[in-house]
């Protein structure tokens, strides 16, 4: 059975930073991009970082960029988010995803797996 595990989230006060980590088990991903998204009350689940399968290319939501860093370890078969400068619109629940492709995936729906979610709250 594929699990993807996200730990990390919390709350912290503007300006800080948290690193969010995402085991996979059941398979290896490391052949496979993975993601992160993050989904704020009221509204739709948006795209935040992807990864490809080497760790060569990511990308990143223009409203992440230069604060956010996504990286991966394939031997531990996990995948981190680093979150620094933090803004209370950063609040969220953060997703975790694994895609069956290799190349950096932007949308949701390219992504097979999910993790159950871990709550990023920044206080203002």
């Amino acid at each position: 059975q594929v699990q993807l595990v996200e730990s990390g989230g919390g709350l912290v006060q503007a300006g800080g930073s948290l690193r969010l980590s995402c085991a996979a088990s059941g398979r290896t991903f490391s052949n496979n991009a993975m993601g992160w998204f993050r989904q704020a009350p009221g509204k739709e689940r948006e795209f935040v970082a992807a990864i490809s399968e080497s760790g060569g290319s990511t990308y990143y939501a223009d409203s992440v960029k230069g604060r956010f860093t996504i990286s991966r370890d394939n031997a531990k078969n996990t995948v981190y988010l680093q979150m620094n400068s933090l803004k209370p619109e950063d609040t969220a629940v953060y997703y975790c995803a694994a895609s069956l492709v290799a190349r950096v995936m932007l949308i949701s729906s390219a992504y097979n797996y999910w993790g159950q979610g871990t709550q990023v709250t920044v206080s203002s």
